[in-house]
């Protein structure tokens, strides 16, 4: 199996908090992340595609097709923005990396999956690095299980 993977980077903001919690549990549990005026990242996404190698043009994907679903799917909408405040589905779930790597692989999934040519492409991960020391992976639960 060849997996290909493309790196972009966005700016966001985010503030750590949830709702359901009280005002002491959100400063125990996300620290200085709970920051009432919210705070922000320069994050680097890697996305990973798989398929098999198109014979016509030696490739798994179309390079340019997957940067347009990635800019029209994940950098306008997440780019310079405050992910609690402009990203509707942010405005009831804390985006933690954790939750930010799913929603950014669901996203790319839906419009990536069936593209390119010869055999599907399939997306096979996201990693979302937040900062130089933590990044969140997010894959195929298929991918989990031949490793087990």
């Amino acid at each position: 199996m060849v997996y290909l993977t493309r790196r972009y980077r966005f700016c966001a903001g985010h503030r750590l908090h949830n709702e359901a919690l009280t005002s002491e549990e959100n400063r125990r549990i996300y620290g200085k992340c709970n920051n009432p005026q919210g705070h922000g990242h320069n994050y680097v996404l890697e996305v990973t595609v798989t398929g098999t190698i198109d014979p016509t043009t030696g490739m798994v994907c179309d390079l340019s097709m997957l940067d347009a679903i990635v800019t029209k799917e994940v950098l306008e909408p997440f780019d310079h923005k405050n992910l609690n405040l402009d990203v509707e589905s942010f405005r009831h779930r804390v985006p933690t990396t954790e939750n930010l790597s799913i929603e950014i692989f669901e996203l790319l999934r839906k419009r990536l999956e069936g593209q390119g040519n010869g055999e599907r492409v399939r997306l096979a991960r996201v990693r979302l690095a937040e900062t130089e020391a933590n990044f969140v992976t997010y894959e195929r639960e298929e991918n989990l299980a031949k490793r087990i």
